[in-house]
């Protein structure tokens, strides 16, 4: 039977506060507004949703996670729902669940500054390895955003088995997404692509009263899981981790779901494995040649989430321009500053995209308007870029 690795992104970002050009206090962050978001998240999802599963974890022997966790939300956990830690710190010494790394900032820096995006990475590596006491092998850039280079730049630090990717059709073609593959030239890096149709029925669909599928069972989607792959092939199942019980609310049944599944596999004859060990027990089958950026994010799986338009280009232009002004400061609180800005979030709030992706785009979105994001961004960068003597 086909094994399943499930795979859960958790982040929260420090959203800015309204900033005008009259402003001139460096408080660029509005601490009130993103400790209710988060205290309400880590209620309705985080805490209940990582207590269910180590309660699972600790009745199966067999079961299996992998998380990763932006070093901003730990940072606001810490601070405002020190439980959520304590919960994520449990399901790490069950030995049991994985720990991924990341950009420490959830940023876009890899398209930016190498520097900057090795730097997140290593600091998000050692935060992992002082909560959890572990040293992760296994990479995922901010929403699934991949392409060759990612994967050569990845193999010459030596220190990453694999990275996850998006199972991106135009990649892909007529080839599944429950295979290992390679990236080309980028020795010892293997890939695991997410099984977006099935990751999606739980994401997205699973309480949409108009989906022919409604309701989903466990039942019926652990048939979906054997009929998707084989004995050699792995079915990776990428979520946003708030799917449960906050993009997904408890009175849709979402967390009597999430309790049952793990016995469903089970019963069904499904391994569980973590990131890591998927590329351990799978050679790759095939090339995977992403010579373009591909991501995780609305129908069009590329980057235009975030540089779509000529505001978020420009503001990711001005931002970066200010990376070695702000190091060379030596000033510790303006480079915290900074770096929050990296944050993709920001420029996904700039996004001029609509229609099929458009109530994406606004949830927790704090602005009116696309527009409105840039000014209040660039307001705070002019304010940023006088601190940095610019």
């Amino acid at each position: 039977m086909a094994a399943v690795c499930f795979y859960f992104q958790m982040h929260q970002p420090h959203r800015l506060r309204r900033y005008s050009v009259f402003d001139t206090e460096p408080d660029y962050f509005d601490t009130k507004r993103n400790t209710e978001i988060l205290q309400n998240v880590a209620e309705r999802c985080y805490a209940p949703a990582t207590r269910i599963l180590f309660d699972e974890v600790r009745e199966n022997d067999d079961l299996h996670l992998s998380f990763s966790v932006t070093g901003v939300l730990l940072d606001q956990l810490a601070a405002n729902a020190p439980q959520v830690i304590e919960n994520l710190t449990a399901l790490a010494e069950t030995g049991r669940v994985e720990f991924l790394n990341e950009t420490y900032y959830h940023s876009l820096a890899f398209l930016y500054s190498r520097d900057e995006f090795r730097q997140q990475l290593e600091l998000h590596a050692q935060r992992i390895e002082d909560l959890f006491g572990q040293t992760p092998s296994v990479f995922r850039n901010t929403e699934l955003i991949y392409n060759n280079d990612l994967a050569h730049y990845l193999s010459s630090l030596h220190r990453f088995d694999g990275v996850l990717a998006e199972g991106a059709d135009q990649v892909l073609g007529q080839r599944s997404p429950t295979q290992v593959y390679a990236p080309p030239h980028a020795n010892g890096i293997k890939l695991l692509l997410k099984h977006y149709p099935l990751s999606d029925d739980i994401a997205f669909r699973f309480s949409n009263r108009e989906w022919p599928e409604w309701p989903l069972t466990v039942e019926k989607y652990s048939n979906w899981i054997s009929d998707a792959g084989g004995d050699q092939s792995v079915i990776n199942l990428f979520l946003d981790f708030e799917t449960f019980g906050e993009h997904q609310w408890e009175q849709t049944g979402i967390f009597d779901f999430l309790k049952a599944l793990p016995d469903a596999l089970h019963d069904a004859g499904h391994q569980t494995l973590t990131c890591s060990q998927a590329l351990q027990h799978h050679a790759p089958s095939d090339v995977f040649d992403a010579p373009h950026m591909i991501s995780w994010a609305d129908t069009e799986r590329d980057l235009s989430a975030w540089l779509g338009n000529a505001m978020q280009s420009n503001a990711l232009h001005e931002l970066f321009k200010l990376e070695q002004p702000v190091k060379a400061s030596g000033d510790p609180k303006l480079l915290e500053d900074w770096r929050r800005l990296t944050t993709s979030d920001h420029f996904y709030y700039m996004c001029t995209k609509y229609f099929a992706d458009g109530d994406v785009h606004k949830y927790f979105n704090p602005y009116e308007s696309p527009y409105d994001s840039y000014i209040n961004f660039m307001n705070v960068l002019d304010n940023l870029r006088s601190r940095a003597g610019v």
